[in-house]
This record gives structure tokens, sequence and C-alpha cells, in this order.
């Protein structure tokens, strides 16, 4: 049974050795960081995944963290960010998703407190006086609400904008239910808006807009067949039986399970609000320092909690 995940670092574990596929792992005290690239058309198609980087921050306590290792992972986000955004240049930070469906909303809740600059460059004076680099955001919202493809409203901001880059942030999938808003993986090769549940829409990408675009995304939700799939290998193990023996049985009690009661669901957590809002404050946070690289941590608060 074949269980679609958003997660390169996912894919990977389940497609074991690749020819075209590096993978690096790091560990900075309880953040897992891992590289992720995909060389090859060959190794993307059997990865089915986008030739690219892609990095993946992982803090299995991130639910329980506290202030100091949020901001921990805020730094580490800010790093990896750096590392493949140009330089310079102003930036379109676009936040995808529906906002009236929480576990949608990651794009919209990390714009509130993304520190928005493209329209002060040329009027602040003082200290501030050419230390801010041009940030603008949107939340373009979804094509049942606007009527108007996401794609469509960004390559027109686009135009009228020029940025540097596009940044694009939504919720994904995983397989692993696990890596439910313990999870951020940032990737150099765009996104498909409305992925995380099977709905393909016009992508953004370096080829749709004609800039780079680098994606932000959490995973928010997994499908019914995984947690369906996790529990059933949970029953093995306390019987003793390897999972790996009845692999197949297993797929296909679950598949069937799936099909003709549930129907392809996906679940997300009761108190998936205070997830969302928390994990949206930690991208915001990396995003800012890593967009104001001029401004301290302190400016960047003040700043950000009190307007510009």
């Amino acid at each position: 049974m074949q269980i679609r995940t958003d997660l390169a670092v996912e894919s990977r574990a389940c497609a074991g050795a690749i020819q075209g596929v590096l993978s690096r792992t790091f560990k900075h005290g309880d953040i897992e960081e891992t590289h992720v690239t995909i060389e090859t058309d060959e190794a993307a198609e059997a990865l089915q995944k986008a030739m690219g980087k892609y990095i993946t921050l992982s803090h299995p306590a991130l639910l329980h963290a506290d202030a100091r290792e949020r901001m921990e992972l805020a730094h580490s986000l800010a790093d990896a960010l750096r590392s493949i955004l140009p330089p310079f240049g102003d930036l379109l930070v676009v936040g995808l998703g529906n906002r009236r469906i929480t576990a949608d909303a990651l794009g919209s809740r990390v714009l509130e407190s993304l520190l928005i600059t493209r329209h002060m460059q040329q009027v602040m004076d003082g200290a501030l006086q050419g230390r801010l680099r041009g940030v603008c955001a949107v939340a373009p919202g979804v094509l049942g609400v606007t009527g108007m493809e996401t794609a469509e409203v960004v390559h027109g901001i686009v135009e009228h904008v020029r940025p540097a880059a596009v940044i694009a942030i939504d919720a994904l999938a995983a397989r692993e239910s696990c890596r439910i808003c313990t999870t951020i993986q940032i990737t150099d090769t765009g996104i498909l808006p409305g992925s995380g549940v099977g709905n393909h829409r016009m992508g953004l990408t370096r080829e749709t807009l004609g800039i780079p675009v680098v994606a932000i995304g959490v995973p928010m939700v997994v499908y019914a067949a995984v947690i369906a799939r996790d529990a059933l290998s949970l029953l093995l193990r306390d019987f003793g039986i390897s999972e790996n023996e009845h692999e197949q049985a297993m797929d296909a009690m679950v598949g069937k399970v799936i099909e003709q009661g549930l129907g392809e669901l996906v679940v997300t957590p009761r108190e998936v609000d205070e997830l969302v809002g928390r994990v949206a404050q930690i991208i915001a946070d990396g995003l800012n320092m890593a967009l104001q690289p001029r401004l301290s941590e302190e400016e960047i608060h003040i700043l950000s909690h009190d307007g510009v």
C-alpha cells in the first residue's frame, strides 16, 4: 500500500538506497537536521519529488518545548533559509491555505507575525535607515473561495512587485503521525498548493513564476490509512509477530477498511489550533531573522509587534 507523503525525508527512508539522492543528518541538541538532495530525473521519479534541495528540521518534543527550545528551532530555520535564498532583493511571502480551516491556516497565521517592510524602505530614517530588506506578503486564499487559482494571483503580484524570490508557506501531509507539528521542511523546489490533501493545483515554482521559489511546510495531517496501519503494527508487535512477514496482508487489510469503511480521510489532532499557533510563531521568528539579518532580535521583536 502506497501512502503519500509531502516530506522528502520520509520518501527517502521508504525508498531505501537510490542513486542520485544525497542525504546527510546532523544533530543540534534535540533538533535533527536532515539534508536530502535529489540530483537526477530517475531519483525524482522514484521518490515522487522534484529535483532540488530539501532541508528537514525535526524536534520530537516540540509540542512541549519551552521558549528557549522554540527559539533554537527558529534560529535553525533562519540558517536554512539563508543558505538557499538570494542574498539581495525584495522578497514576497505567500501564506497558502484556507484560513477558515484551522489545520490549513498555517500560511495566514505566519503572516500575522511577519515583519513587513517593503513599503517602509524609502521613508525609514534614523537607526533603521538602509538596514531593512524589503518584504511583502499575501494570503491569496483558495480556489473555492476566490474563484482564482493561487498561482494566477501570485503570478500577477510577481509581475508587479518584481521580487528576487517567493517564499511559500503551506500545511503538509506526513506518513508518520509523530511528524505532525514537530517537523519543518524547507525546499528550493517550490510547492503545489493543496498537495497536503491530494488536491493538486497549479504549482508555485521557478518554472511557473520565473524566479526562485522556496517552500516552507509543516505536516498538519496524516491519512487515516497511516493510523490504521500503525495500529496494526503495534498489535502485531504486542503478540510477538514480525510485521515484515505479514506486510502484504496488513496492507491489504488496511486498504479494505479504508476503501469500504472510511474513504480517503485525513486526520489532525484535537488541539490543532494551539499547535498551529505555536508552529506559526516559530516560522515567523525564523523568517524575520533570515530576512532581516541587519536587525537584532530585540529590534525585530519590537517592530513585528508594534508595527513600523
